[in-house]
């Protein structure tokens, strides 16, 4: 079962005249051609790989000295 959402865009009135045309020329609801359109607009990105990549992820090695010791934070800060 497919849910649906009611919501309102603004859209330029240029736009709104094309788009009353072609749900007329396809005898169907204006809502559909949107939906159709956004649907495919979604489709061709992602088939393009226009998603943007996963960000990289990095190993930093562990720490180098507990903080909890102060003598051993004076010491890596000093370089001794």
């Amino acid at each position: 079962m497919m849910s649906h959402m009611k919501t309102t865009l603004i859209i330029e009135d240029g736009l709104m005249a094309k788009l009353k045309a072609e749900a007329a020329r396809r005898g169907t609801t204006m809502s559909e051609v949107v939906d159709t359109a956004l649907r495919n607009h979604f489709q061709a990105r992602k088939e393009q790989g226009t998603d943007l990549p996963p960000l990289p992820t990095f190993d930093g090695g562990g720490a180098l000295v507990d903080i909890d010791d102060r003598e051993a934070l004076y010491r890596a800060m000093e370089g001794r």
